[in-house]
């Protein structure tokens, strides 16, 4: 474990540099690998991420993961953000050994003792470990982030024992409406639903920003696991209503949480991506204020749906 130690120590001596956090559109970024990540790490948007991580929650009945895991001995999370989802599981396993890593270290100081968290960058191509090393790696809302998810996959696979589990939790970002209440697309202009256009937006800029990220991957990554050798994968699939139209009371509470954390999002969410089509700022504040309106539109009743695809690294042999 020379190799890993090594690349750890030059790891932490980064952390000097990589908190001279940019400042742009009155919001702040990361500094590592400046500009690999699209959207803010202040206080503000690490206060969403929690909000959203416990939305999740409730959409999940209390879940944290999915993976039938057993006395795992070490956990890796991949673009952990605040750290909630480590801090979090971390007594449902006090054996294990949970890292965090990001690009940005914004995590809290005062964690469990067995959670640590490093600045790094999964889409490199050495990873700080060797392989076989995790027993469990969960990633999470990583759309938007990585030129290749599946890419990531392979190195997960590659870092994980045999019998080991990934589990990857994403929304995807394409709304969906089971009762005609959204005004349909149209590929030529911007449809009567500015929240549906601003996720085509957000797809359009990854397709032209270098390099390319991807946006809709949470319907793939089941295919994705298995085409790079995992086996007993699974999907989970849940309904997450825009805001609170449904009648159903569970759905309802969820819409609640999901408003919150959209409205809160979209402004964060918008700034880089439609500056890579060419937006400005006061282009972008026009827009956002139909976003911010069609999010609390209760006669539309849309929906995302959020993925949690797990997968197991065979065993040898």
């Amino acid at each position: 474990m020379a190799q890993a130690s090594n690349r750890e120590d030059e790891t932490q001596s980064l952390t000097a540099s990589v908190t001279d956090y940019p400042m742009e559109h009155g919001r702040r970024y990361h500094k590592y690998h400046e500009g690999s990540y699209l959207y803010p790490n202040d206080e503000q948007e690490l206060d969403r991420m929690d909000m959203q991580h416990h939305m999740l929650r409730l959409v999940n009945h209390g879940r944290l993961y999915f993976a039938p895991v057993q006395r795992p001995k070490r956990i890796l999370d991949i673009g952990t953000g605040s750290g909630i989802w480590p801090i979090e599981i971390a007594s449902d396993f006090p054996e294990a050994e949970i890292t965090g890593t990001d690009l940005s270290p914004v995590q809290p100081l005062e964690v469990p003792e067995n959670v640590h968290f490093l600045v790094d960058d999964a889409t490199e191509e050495d990873w700080l470990w060797d392989p076989d090393h995790f027993d469990f790696i969960h990633t999470g809302h990583l759309i938007g982030s990585l030129p290749s998810y599946k890419d990531l996959l392979k190195k997960a696979h590659k870092h994980l024992k045999p019998g080991g589990y990934v589990e990857c939790h994403e929304f995807d970002s394409r709304l969906k409406c089971d009762d005609g209440t959204m005004p349909p697309e149209d590929p030529d202009k911007f449809s009567d639903y500015a929240l549906q256009d601003l996720m085509d937006l957000h797809h359009r800029a990854g397709q032209v920003s270098d390099p390319p990220r991807q946006f809709r991957v949470a319907h793939r990554l089941a295919r994705w696991m298995r085409e790079v050798g995992f086996e007993d994968v699974q999907e989970h699939r849940s309904m997450v209503p825009v805001n609170p139209w449904s009648s159903d009371p569970h759905l309802m509470k969820i819409g609640a949480w999901s408003e919150t954390n959209l409205l809160e999002a979209v402004a964060g969410w918008s700034y880089k991506p439609l500056a890579i089509l060419g937006w400005s700022k006061p282009e972008i504040e026009v827009f956002l204020v139909d976003v911010r309106k069609s999010i609390q539109n209760r006669n539309v009743h849309a929906y995302f749906e959020f993925y949690a695809v797990t997968g197991r690294k065979p065993l040898a042999g």
